[in-house]
């Protein structure tokens, strides 16, 4: 009786009460404990705010305050949420929508942790060579000695000419420790001069530009040191001698004295200029330069090649005599993961029956860690695969992997779109692992706008009704059948299948005019052909590590840019044929990474508001020049805060407090720039406007009226202009981006949108698919990279790589126009596009 007392006290719900993260208005909530909870709502409305914001930064928070000071002072914390209380909050992990971007040292076997078990399986199921080439069979006496410790770790008899030797231990086959190649440092890569880009243009003049990195900081005077020296530099570059060309890029270091005249006017005679070639110019710079956007422009002269030592495995080339069952430890670390298993179990039967009880515990271990991701649908990655070369939606897919092998209990999983990346044939395979996460005994929060997962959650809560200051309440909340009878409820539509899934008109027909190419050799592409049309909306669909990347990113996109720069093609694209010359890339990323950028300074309205406000009688008064006006600048900024609006305070082990500026508001200015008005406006009255309210505000001044009318065109006016831009949305920071674009004519314009509608309600997918229609309407071409079946219906034409990933991926399985794709799919995404079609009621 005692224990079911107990029992009932239990608290079922986190309570959350006077939510004011971002744009929550005060609200209260309760989220139900162990149960899969879905939190909707449009791009901006606040869900994210709710869950990072209030329920992932207090169970970690709470969690934290448990430990040590001592631990406390070495765990970055995050900053106490702007809430009233949280009570019955579990500790909580958090999956994040943009995962951090891995290192290069980083691959899919060491951040899954497979490749730590390999490691092991190679140490003690191996066998090894000794080093006059004789193979020892794998042993339990060999496992035996990798199990010592000290000296005796791994020492090993050779059976045939009786020399002793130590066998590669699992730390010995990492190649982020010791068992790292010595040309590459582990990373299986290096880096080479390219001498192809030092030339810019061999039909130019040295004069005119013809040696490129003359062009980097502190060298633009080598060409009048290379004339000095005897170098014709007022002729095309390729019709120079032999000789002069190898001055220019091989001369030896010297100095000349020579008069100099310096880009200021002022002349230096007898100056000692020290002479550069073209490759030293780029190998010194890339010693002294600082900045990142130096490096960044060195860099380009740059190419990474193989490893010439370890071919690009990373390791030792004799760690790679030691092998398990017939394959050394890189051939498999380069298999697909879904081939691991039937390698496993080739293995096992060749061991000897004394070592299956070992080798069995080993590979349990080793299923175990491959089993999730296979479940994801990441089985045609490879241990090897780079980290830094993986999706955000594989990313994610690998940590929630990881999560769900731990089998935690009692702990609050917040999730931040995990559908990102994933085909529909693949969403299936996820709801089956949230669900087992909350068999577990977790409770689970997944914000997200894939309609399948909202459909498998226990309960919805939706905020809104809009974005910004329109949103930040709670819509509703309940199971999926109390949502379907809401009838204020935003997602309802698409639950119940009453949603007009159209937003714009698709194209009658194919347009003739196409970029047309083929791309050969590249990955697990091989001579696939592809069309573009022009000014129409291509959806490129297909799964995860199809080719989508490969043919559009990495092949098309750089071929464009080379073809308008009079450069080579990539070496895998082939057949080239296209009439647009210009590229323009656009993905969700945050736009900048400073609280000082915001929606004015994005735009051109900061600087014509600069040179508004200085142009006032005030302001000439006081000879304030536009730079007052800048809270970036010493003039304009509040003295306290730098501008920033808010100050920040260590207070040892507990997190940092920022708290708003004391001496100006949060308003940024320093008190005297305020006092001068346009039309009664001081500059800070004017930044806390919002696009709506601005734009009759403005309407005598027509620059700033413009980028106000483009940025309501796009559903942006409720942003006020002195909102941060870090803050936004992915939604929000996309169209911002494309505000600019709108103004004018895009004939030679190829739009590419990655993954366009990460974070995108579906709501929101049909405002970006009308603004799509404003570009489309100035006659650019849009490719989109996607898996939303909500914009794939809206595009004009499919191109669809597939039937699968890795090495079953790489073809075209469907081509054509969407809606004959949806009347007759061909292909696994048109199947699943024309069942996403047939349930809603047109």
């Amino acid at each position: 009786m005692e224990e079911l007392t107990l029992t009932a006290k239990l608290p079922t719900q986190i309570e959350v009460r006077g939510g004011r993260v971002h744009n929550l208005k005060n609200i209260d909530v309760n989220i139900p404990l162990h149960k899969f909870v879905a939190i909707s709502g449009l791009s901006g409305s606040g869900k994210s705010s709710l869950a990072m914001g209030i329920l992932y930064e207090e169970g970690s928070r709470r969690y934290l305050d448990a430990l040590s000071t001592y631990m406390r002072r070495r765990i970055k914390q995050g900053n106490q949420a702007n809430v009233t209380s949280v009570k019955h909050i579990p500790s909580a992990l958090a999956l994040r929508q943009r995962p951090t971007i891995p290192s290069e040292r980083a691959t899919v076997g060491t951040m899954s942790e497979t490749f730590n078990i390999l490691r092991l399986i190679f140490s003690r199921l191996g066998s090894p060579v000794c080093p006059n080439g004789h193979r020892l069979k794998p042993s339990l006496e060999i496992a035996e000695a990798m199990a010592k410790s000290g000296e005796e770790m791994g020492q090993l008899t050779c059976p045939v000419c009786g020399v002793k030797f130590y066998a590669p231990s699992a730390e010995q086959f990492a190649f982020n420790s010791d068992g790292a190649c010595e040309k590459c440092g582990g990373t299986g890569k290096v880096r080479q001069l390219d001498d192809s880009k030092l030339i810019a243009d061999p039909s130019l003049s040295i004069k005119d530009g013809a040696v490129a990195s003359w062009s980097l900081p502190g060298r633009n005077f080598m060409p009048n040191v290379a004339e000095h020296a005897g170098v014709r530099i007022d002729i095309p570059y390729k019709d120079l001698t032999d000789k002069e060309k190898d001055f220019v890029l091989n001369g030896p270091e010297k100095k000349y004295k020579m008069d100099f005249l310096s880009g200021t006017g002022r002349v230096f005679h007898d100056f000692n200029a020290l002479y550069e070639n073209a490759h030293q110019a780029v190998l010194r710079s890339a010693k002294t330069s600082k900045s990142e956007r130096a490096q960044k422009r060195i860099s380009e002269f740059f190419s990474y090649q193989t490893c010439p030592v370890c071919h690009g495995s990373r390791l030792k080339p004799g760690l790679l005599k030691q092998l398990v069952g017939s394959l050394n430890i890189n051939e498999v670390a380069e298999m697909p993961l879904g081939d691991l298993i039937a390698w496993k179990d080739q293995v096992l039967k060749s061991l000897p029956a004394e070592m299956h009880k070992m080798a069995s515990a080993l590979f349990t271990e080793f299923v175990e860690n491959l089993q999730p991701l296979l479940d994801l649908g990441l089985d045609y990655l490879t241990m090897a695969r780079n980290g830094n070369t993986l999706s955000t939606g594989e990313l994610q897919r690998i940590q929630l992997a990881r999560t769900l092998r731990t089998e935690t209990t009692g702990v609050l999983y917040v999730l931040d779109e995990p559908s990102i990346g994933l085909h529909p044939a693949n969403v299936d395979g996820l709801i089956k692992v949230l669900h087992k996460l909350v068999a577990q005994g977790n409770s689970l929060v997944v914000v997200d706008h894939n309609v399948d997962i909202i459909k498998a959650a226990d309960e919805i809560i939706e905020i809104g009704p809009g974005s910004g200051e329109q949103g930040g309440e709670i819509l509703d909340q309940g199971s999926v059948d109390q949502i379907k009878k809401d009838k204020q409820s935003l997602i309802r539509p698409y639950l119940d299948g009453t949603a007009e899934l159209m937003a714009r008109k698709r194209a009658e027909k194919v347009n003739s005019v196409k970029i047309s190419f083929n791309v050969d050799h590249y990955f697990n592409l091989q001579d696939v052909h592809a069309n573009i049309p022009v000014n129409q909306l291509t959806a490129v669909t297909g799964f995860s590590g199809a080719g989508k990347t490969s043919l559009i990113l990495d092949s098309l996109v750089p071929a464009i840019q080379a073809q308008a720069k009079g450069e080579n093609l990539p070496k895998q694209v082939k057949n080239f044929e296209s009439p647009i010359n210009q590229v323009v890339s656009v993905d969700a990323s945050p736009i900048g990474k400073s609280t000082r950028s915001t929606v004015a300074t994005y735009t051109s309205i900061m600087d014509n508001l600069r040179k508004l406000f200085a142009r006032q009688p005030l302001a000439k008064n006081k000879h304030y020049t536009p730079t007052y006006f800048s809270y970036n600048n010493k003039q304009g900024a509040c003295p306290t805060c730098g501008g920033t609006g808010i100050v920040t305070l260590d207070i040892q082990f507990l997190p940092d407090m920022q708290q708003i500026c004391p001496t100006c508001e949060g308003n940024r200015y320093n008190p005297e720039v305020q006092k001068v008005k346009w039309n009664g406006y001081s500059i800070v009255d004017i930044l806390n406007l919002d696009i709506n309210e601005a734009i009759p505000v403005f309407k005598k001044e027509p620059k700033i009226e413009r980028d106000l009318l483009l940025l309501k065109e796009v559903g942006l006016d409720y942003l006020h202009l002195g909102e941060s831009t870090p803050t936004l949305s992915g939604g929000e920071a996309q169209r911002l981006k494309l505000v600019t674009h709108l103004s004018h004519k895009q004939d030679d314009t190829l739009f590419v949108f990655d993954e366009p509608t990460i974070g995108l309600h579906p709501l929101d997918v049909k405002v970006l698919v009308q603004v799509m229609q404003k570009l489309l309407d100035q006659g650019a071409t849009i490719i989109t990279i996607t898996h939303d079946l909500n914009m794939i219906v809206n595009a004009d034409n499919i191109l669809d790589l597939g039937p699968r990933g890795g090495k079953n991926g790489g073809k075209v399985v469907a081509a054509g126009q969407t809606q004959d794709l949806i009347n007759h799919p061909v292909s696994l995404t048109t199947e699943y596009l024309a069942n996403y079609w047939r349930q809603f009621k047109k």
